[in-house]
Formats: structure tokens, C-alpha cells, sequence
């Protein structure tokens, strides 16, 4: 089994390096009740495949640089930090690229050009050539036109085969169609018993939902009610079970009746999912094959950390800060709660697309314990990365109409007893005003890449994150950030005055200013809250600073939400330990 699932994960690296930079960003594809489109739009695609090139190629440029080699060596060097197992695919796209990007730098032509030149990055007709860097004295048109007479006498390059094309394999279109039904349902892609829960850490497995401990059972999953309060077997995974030899009372019934036992549900977005791109990955000065490491796991999570996020984070960060999490601090107050999680969250998630990916909640009416809900979709409702922004923002009526859908969909699954937690959008005019002018990772070295020329970079090439908020028109942050009061304003008046039948329901604002107030008395600074590489999404410190004011909060003013601390919390630890780990 163990033989079996190595080579899947290999499989699905390879397989899936080609669409990871359209799953990286977080710019909702999605929009409104709209189906999920078969495929990403062409110009999207080519955004994202000029993001990659330019920084590829700024990387093995100031790989030579940093360790005064050629660019071939710089490119052998990079491959080499590659875990093994993806180390082929770099040599290929090496061979493919590697004697024309290495020609071009040698005459001192930036990643801009590079890419330009081999059409890597393209100019649509009427739109201007998108630049990450200032451009050459002599102009990036009359640069590009140079690069390209130097590259007359190549032959042409073929472009890397997409996913539909390599999945039209025999031997690979299995694979391929089970990896695609995961993406689109939320669903582990190792999953033999189909409960929606796993063994296997990644691709939607245990990092995202509480583990599994009998993947043949469907009966046997986190967050149920007992079997038989767990006599002869631990039925709810939380690691509790068997008789208590002294009395004959099973454990389960002895820790765990009456404990106000739930598990916490985390529905919402690529903040929530918990993005991060390490900024290792880019920055030659620290670079080497550790920093690479985590590249198979970073891949098969889209680029999402969820075992580090706020709400759902179970194991100790190692992508810096500390983790925190609504989950811990639950698991803490009560350990019958061991393993009760779930984070249905999705790049690019808003309220017109989350009642899709609720169908991949697992909670059964009847079995199941009930749970705390979070609902934070905090950004994506707000922004998208089209031109014209702002009409294509979720208005008012359609989020009431969006949520609403939701909430009575939860209605019919969740367990008597269960709440629900409206997070508030952020108001992003934070990004701009804490990072325009600070130096990208990119930048660093050579001091000549600020954030406000990648916002600008993205903007030009349509694949913005958030056109509202990650530009200098402060005219239009102040709108998008209007518009997010908005919607914040229409969960606010639903939890005020809607009433449901098996959860009831409480709003909070995003307390992104409460965050950043507390990180300043404990000595830090206000654009470290933010992920350095994307510029936009809240940083591992954040995510553990949220947690606690968040669970203050609850305590103070919704206490029954959180539950009782559970007084056996010390000989459940005592008997059972770790009670399995995570």
C-alpha cells in the first residue's frame, strides 16, 4: 500500500504541474451561481504562465549572480534542490528552455524579455506588454525584438503539453480522472471506504479533515457519536475507548457523556485554506535543497497549509510564527473532541460558489455530534482580477441570496445543538498601505522589485488576486472597501434576525485591526501579517494572532458555543496519551 501511494504522489506531482499556477491564485474563478467552467480562461492561463517564467528565470539569474557562476550552473544548481522526485520535470523544461533563457541573460536581458521572447508571456492586441521590472533603457518593445533576432536561427519551442494532453495517457487517464473528481468535489483522493475522510495527509486528505482510523469502515469516522460508547472499538477516532477494568464502565461513557462534545467546521476561502507560497522558494540568498523540501506536500495541498490555518491548524508550523487554532484550543477545552475537524475551503471560495462546496461537508444528522461552524469567506466577493472591478463585486442582494442558500443547506445537515459563526470581510486597503513600497522577496537582492510593481505586473496581465485593493487608485480601494462593509452589513442583519432549526447563529467582524494592534504592543510590524510572496493573503502570524482574539471573544460573549471544559481532561490524557496523534 505504502509502494502504491508514492507512486501516486509522484503521479499527481507531475500531473499536476501544470495547472499549479492557475490553482494558485486566489482570484475567484467562480462567480455568482455560475458552473464551474470546464477550463480556465486562455488569457488567465497565459497570465499565469508569464508569472511562472519570470520567476523562473529572475531566479537562475540571481542564483548566478548570488554565487558568481554561469547561468547553466545556476539552472544545474536549481534542479538540484528539486526533491528527486520531481527533479525530471525540471531537467526537461531545463533542456527545453534552459540554452535560450542562459543565452539571452549572458546580453544582460531581464526575466521581462526572456519570457517575452519566448512567448512564454504575450501581448494581446490592444493591450500593453506586461513588465514585473523597470524596463531597458533602449524599451521593452525594441528589447524584445532584439531577443527574438537573437533566437531566429532556434528552432521553435513547443509549448509544455497541458493537463487534458498528458491525462490523454491510457495508463495515466484513471489517475488523472480520479485527481480532477477530488479537485472539483473537495474530496480526499484517497479515500477506500468513502466517508470523506483519509489516511493520506495530502490531496485533500487528513491536513484538510480529522484522520481516519479505519478506512474501511464507513461506520468508523471523526466526529460521531459513539458505537456502543466505543467498547471494543474507537468508532469516532477521537482515541478513546475500551472498559475501565476497575468499574467495567467503557471509557467513552465515563469521559465523554454529557461533555458537550463537537467538532469545529471551517467553511471558506484561500485565507481560510491558508495559502502560502515560502519565500525560500524565490530568495537565492537562502536558498538550498531544504528549502525545497516541502515543494510535494506544497503541491498536493494547491499551495494551502490547512494543518498550520487559524480555524483548522493541528501540528506545529513550519512555515514560521506559531500555530493556533480555533480546533487546538476546542481539543484543549474538551478532549473528547480529538480530531473533530473539517476545512471546506477552496482558492478562490465566495459566497456565490460556497453552496457547491458545501456538498462535500460530512456530518450526518442522526450519528454526529454537533459542530461550531465558521463561515469566512472574507475577500472573494469583493475581488477579482477583471478590469472593471467593481462589476463584477457580489452585490448586497445576491450575497443574502448566496448565504441564505448556504445556511439552509446546513439546515439540513447539521446535528441538533450545532452554531454558526459569520466572519465579516476584511477591509484590504491594509495591503497597500503596509507593502506598496517595501521589497518583494524577488527583490531583495537587487533591491528593484516592490510590491507596488508586482500589484501593477498582475494587474496588467489580468490575473490580479484583487484589482480593488492591490492597486494605487486609492479611489477605487475606498469603493471595494465599501462595498465589502456592505456585504459584511447583510451577515450582520442575518445573524440579527434569522432563526434556524438545528444551529443557531452569531456575526463577527474580521479583526484584522484588533490583529494588528496586538502584534505592535508584542513588538512587531504591520506588513508581517501579510504572506510576503502573494502580498495578500494573512501571513502564519496573523492566522495564530486571530485565534486568540477570536476565542476571547466567544468566551466573553457567546460562551455556550465553545462549550464546558471537560473536568477529565487529565486522565484521558493520563490513559490515553496523544490519543493517537493527528
Amino acid at each position: 500500500m505504502r509502494g502504491s501511494r508514492q507512486t501516486s504522489l509522484k503521479l499527481f506531482c507531475v500531473l499536476w504541474l501544470p495547472l499549479l499556477l492557475k490553482a494558485a491564485s486566489s482570484s475567484p474563478f467562480l462567480h455568482g451561481n455560475d458552473p464551474p467552467p470546464s477550463s480556465l480562461p486562455s488569457g488567465l492561463y497565459k497570465g499565469h504562465t508569464c508569472i511562472g517564467c519570470v520567476l523562473v528565470v529572475s531566479v537562475i539569474e540571481q542564483l548566478a549572480q548570488w554565487h558568481n557562476s554561469t547561468v547553466k550552473a545556476a539552472m544545474e544548481r536549481l534542479c538540484s534542490y528539486i526533491p528527486e522526485k520531481l527533479q525530471g520535470f525540471c531537467y526537461i523544461l531545463a533542456e527545453l528552455y534552459g540554452p535560450h533563457i542562459a543565452e539571452l541573460i549572458d546580453r544582460e536581458m531581464n526575466a521581462d524579455v526572456v519570457c517575452h521572447s519566448l512567448k512564454l508571456c504575450k501581448q494581446d492586441p490592444g493591450q500593453p506588454l506586461c513588465h514585473l521590472y523597470s524596463p531597458p533603457k533602449v524599451g521593452l518593445s525594441t528589447a524584445i525584438r532584439k531577443a527574438r533576432r537573437i533566437m531566429k536561427t532556434s528552432k521553435d519551442l513547443k509549448s509544455f503539453m497541458g493537463f487534458s494532453s498528458v491525462c490523454a495517457f491510457p495508463l495515466l487517464a484513471n489517475l488523472c480522472e480520479k485527481i480532477k473528481y477530488a479537485l472539483r468535489n473537495n474530496l480526499p483522493f484517497e479515500d477506500l471506504d468513502g466517508d470523506k475522510f483519509s489516511t493520506f495527509p495530502t490531496l485533500r486528505g487528513y491536513h484538510w479533515r480529522g484522520r481516519d482510523c479505519d478506512d474501511r469502515n464507513n461506520t468508523v469516522y471523526p466526529g460521531r457519536r459513539p458505537d456502543n460508547w466505543d467498547e471494543e472499538r474507537d468508532s469516532n477516532c477521537n482515541g478513546i475507548w475500551g472498559v475501565d477494568p476497575k468499574d467495567g464502565i467503557p471509557y467513552e461513557k465515563k469521559f465523554c457523556k454529557g461533555a458537550d462534545s463537537q467538532g469545529v467546521v471551517l467553511l471558506g476561502d484561500s485565507a481560510g485554506a491558508h495559502f502560502h507560497i515560502p519565500p525560500e522558494w524565490m530568495t537565492v540568498s537562502q536558498m538550498s535543497a531544504k528549502s525545497f523540501a516541502n515543494l510535494p506536500m506544497a503541491f498536493t495541498n494547491e499551495l494551502d497549509w490547512p494543518q498550520f490555518s487559524e480555524i483548522t491548524g493541528f501540528l506545529n508550523s513550519t512555515i514560521g510564527g506559531w500555530t493556533d487554532s480555533l480546533y487546538l484550543r476546542l481539543r484543549s477545552r474538551n478532549r473528547c473532541n480529538h480530531r473533530d475537524l473539517q476545512n471546506i475551503s477552496k482558492n478562490g471560495g465566495s459566497s456565490g460558489n460556497l453552496p457547491r462546496l458545501l456538498k462535500s461537508l460530512a456530518r450526518n444528522q442522526l450519528l454526529d455530534n454537533p459542530a461550531i461552524v465558521i463561515y469566512a469567506t472574507i475577500g472573494n466577493d469583493v475581488c477579482n482580477g477583471n478590469n472593471d472591478t467593481l462589476a463584477y463585486m457580489t452585490t448586497p442582494k445576491e450575497m443574502l441570496s448566496n448565504v441564505m442558500q448556504a445556511l439552509r443547506y446546513l439546515d439540513t445537515r447539521l446535528p441538533n445543538g450545532s452554531h454558526v459563526i459569520l466572519t465579516g470581510l476584511v477591509d484590504g486597503r491594509f495591503l497597500w498601505d503596509n507593502l506598496h513600497d517595501r521589497y518583494h522577496p524577488l527583490g531583495q537582492l537587487n533591491r528593484d522589485i516592490t510590491y507596488s510593481q508586482l500589484y501593477s505586473f498582475l494587474d496588467c496581465l489580468q490575473v490580479s488576486p484583487c484589482m480593488g485593493w492591490m492597486t494605487p487608485n486609492e479611489t477605487l480601494r475606498n469603493l471595494t472597501s465599501q462595498r465589502a462593509l456592505q456585504l459584511s452589513n447583510v451577515l450582520k442583519e442575518i445573524a440579527r434576525s434569522e432563526k434556524f432549526a438545528n444551529f443557531d447563529i452569531f456575526y463577527m467582524d474580521f479583526p484584522l485591526r484588533q490583529t494588528a494592534e496586538k502584534w505592535r504592543r508584542m513588538g512587531g510590524e504591520p506588513w508581517q501579517l501579510i504572506e510576503p510572496v502573494d502580498g495578500f493573503h494573512p501571513s502564519q502570524i496573523a492566522a495564530a494572532l486571530g485565534t486568540s482574539i477570536t476565542w476571547q471573544k466567544a468566551l466573553q460573549e457567546w460562551p455556550q458555543v465553545l462549550g464546558k471544559e471537560n473536568p477529565f481532561n487529565d486522565e484521558i490524557e493520563a490513559i490515553f496519551k496523544d490519543q493517537g496523534g493527528h
